[in-house]
């Protein structure tokens, strides 16, 4: 996973929507302050903005596929252009990745963006007659596997889709861009790395299943793949001599405890509780370390199924009191503190 300082070697600056941004070409922007003298949470920060539920990333509500489409091509041509991914990873926002479309752009001249409109919207008649077809369709069945990408990567995967472009078989097993990465993500074991054995198990050639769970670290515990992907280590997971309920691992879960622990740091219980069916604890934790993290805390969930205890994320938040509320709804309480800062990210 790279980060914004990581992968990139130009940095350009534009005005989108009254705001003036610096945008590097790995996808990164930086909201400047209207007002020196009144810096927001979110001014002089560098990010890649925070993933919506359609696989979007936004920095305070804005797109930013936009901002970076403005910096790098120019301002939209008419307000009738959208941004269109070309490889259908909507976290792959990098300028080359990126192009402002309409009903009568050149997308029929680029044989790539021709064959995945055709993939997508059955023709281009289809596509003339609608062109949100193409950011709304019936491949985009899920966005987990969405993801920022190195320079590396994003040549490997344009090549692939030239590849394609170039004949006629349909990819299958998942969507189009999730052909194209999780082939490179098998390809990643014949270099030597580690990867779980769900990737392996599951793929060939023409077909891959995303596994629904993963091993954690720590026996008895397993990450949900789709909202928890790296490794990581479970401390208060019941021992094999403890008998394996959600009762026995509240107890242990108390404040200070070390949550999880992986290549990313270590994660601390501010709280715990159960949800209001009493099927799940949800876990309210900050993390030790401010490098790369929300620094208002994260919340998740905990589930157990034969036999394992089954963890995903369920919020990361810039503010203490975004996690609080979160926290509260999650656990089936009314929250009563009004608008959070998290509301408007």
């Amino acid at each position: 996973m790279i980060d914004t300082n990581e992968d990139y070697n130009e940095e350009k600056q534009c005005i989108y929507k009254d705001e003036t941004y610096i945008v590097r070409d790995n996808g990164a922007v930086l909201r400047l302050p209207k007002n020196p003298n009144k810096v927001r949470p979110l001014d002089n920060k560098w990010t890649f903005g925070i993933q919506g539920d359609k696989g979007y990333s936004y920095i305070a509500g804005v797109q930013v596929h936009r901002i970076v489409a403005t910096a790098f091509h120019g301002e939209a041509p008419s307000s009738q252009h959208i941004v269109d991914h070309i490889d259908t990873n909507r976290q792959n926002n990098r300028p080359e990745n990126l192009h402002w479309v309409t009903k009568l752009e050149n997308v029929l001249n680029n044989p790539i963006t021709r064959k995945r409109v055709i993939a997508i919207c059955g023709s281009i008649e289809a596509f003339l007659k609608n062109p949100s077809l193409l950011g709304e369709s019936a491949l985009d069945k899920n966005f987990s596997w969405m993801r920022r990408v190195t320079a590396e990567e994003a040549k490997i995967s344009r090549e692939r889709l030239e590849e394609w472009a170039k004949n006629d078989t349909p990819p299958s097993g998942g969507t189009l861009g999730q052909w194209i990465y999780e082939k490179q993500t098998f390809a990643s074991k014949q270099d030597g790395k580690k990867l779980p054995d769900e990737y392996y198990n599951n793929y060939s050639e023409n077909n891959y299943t995303e596994p629904e769970f993963i091993d954690s670290l720590t026996p008895y515990a397993r990450q949900k793949y789709d909202r928890w992907r790296t490794p990581t280590e479970f401390p208060c997971v019941p021992t094999e001599e403890e008998e394996k309920t959600l009762e026995n691992y509240l107890k242990k879960l108390k404040q200070g405890c070390v949550f999880s622990k992986n290549q990313y740091g270590v994660s601390i219980v501010d709280k715990a509780a159960f949800n209001k069916d009493k099927n799940a604890l949800i876990v309210k934790t900050f993390n030790d370390s401010k490098e790369n993290v929300k620094s208002g805390g994260h919340n998740s969930k905990i589930t157990l199924q034969n036999g394992y205890f089954i963890h995903e994320t369920i919020g990361s938040y810039f503010d203490p009191e975004g996690a609080e509320k979160y926290f509260t709804l999650a656990i089936g309480e009314e929250w009563t503190g009004g608008d959070v800062f998290d509301d408007y990210c």
